[in-house]
């Protein structure tokens, strides 16, 4: 195990996950926002230098001291050789199972290797497999290859439908609003979810839409691995187009600051799969997946 310290080794690693997208990518977005300063705090290890096979982005120790937060306890984890890569995720240093956490990849080839170590740790595991989409621009610089489908051949952003703009207002959340956001989110409704979104909100830029009352009633924003996520909507403004405006302007907020835009999904979401179709973004060729694991 070698832990990736110097700016050097980083921007080196950056580069070369750069060459394995889209599979590379939920490991990638992390490594890139680790160059912009690493607000989260977190830490690469390699099994080897510089020709790793495995990567995996975590969270510094001290960072990880609820062993109950899966949130905090969050493993961004890419392999070129998924196969190859048991005994390096089965080791205590490496990944601390004995803790609730997750794993998220980009790489469902991981699921075998996972299921593996889970139970031979009498790990108990829930998986989520999801799209994972990226923005026009964003693919275009990153996976130009990708383009070349005939069903991608839009380079910019799709426009959403247009929204009252007397009665919505265009804003950034505030940590206030963390409650709100967390009452949505899927993977919320818990004190430990309800803080990670304050973390969220506090460090990235986020976008919503104020309501009449003053108050968000659609919003977006991003976590650590730079992907897009916790977007909602309140019930009673749904069906208004809201979502896909705010989402557009989240859009526009990363790509002008650089960041690589992404975004993942539900299967049984058609809503936000037309959504996002509209606003032409790229459906990648692999899944997004997340390992919820919590030792029984």
């Amino acid at each position: 195990m070698l832990h990736l310290r110097s700016p050097q080794m980083l921007q080196m690693l950056e580069k070369s996950l750069r060459k394995y997208l889209p599979e590379s990518l939920k490991v990638y977005g992390t490594v890139f926002h680790m160059n912009q300063g690493n607000p989260f705090k977190l830490k690469a290890l390699v099994d080897k230098w510089p020709d790793f096979n495995t990567v995996i982005v975590r969270p510094q120790e001290q960072e990880m001291t609820d062993d109950l937060d899966p949130h905090t306890n969050t493993y961004q984890i890419y392999s070129k050789n998924p196969k190859n890569c048991l005994e390096f995720l089965g080791t205590p240093e490496i990944i601390n199972w004995k803790q609730h956490l997750q794993i998220q990849s980009s790489q469902s080839s991981l699921n075998e290797a996972i299921m593996s170590i889970a139970d031979a740790k009498l790990i108990k595991v829930k998986r989520s497999q999801s799209i994972l989409y990226m923005m026009p621009q964003t693919a275009k610089k990153l996976v130009p290859f990708l383009m070349e489908n005939t069903e991608n051949l839009h380079n910019k952003p799709g426009r959403p439908r247009g929204i009252n703009q007397e009665m919505f207002k265009l804003s950034s959340l505030d940590v206030t609003h963390a409650a709100l956001v967390d009452k949505f989110w899927h993977f919320g409704g818990n004190e430990r979810s309800q803080r990670f979104i304050e973390r969220c909100i506090q460090i990235f830029p986020s976008s919503c839409l104020l309501g009449p009352e003053g108050t968000p009633v659609s919003w977006a924003l991003m976590d650590q691995t730079g992907e897009m996520r916790m977007a909602g909507t309140v019930p009673e403004y749904r069906a208004q187009g809201l979502i896909s405006h705010i989402i557009h302007t989240q859009t526009l907020v990363m790509d002008e600051l650089g960041y690589p835009v992404y975004n993942h999904t539900d299967r049984a979401n058609k809503i936000i799969q037309k959504m996002s179709h509209t606003l032409h973004h790229v459906p990648m060729p692999c899944d997004w997946n997340q390992w919820n694991c919590v030792p029984r």
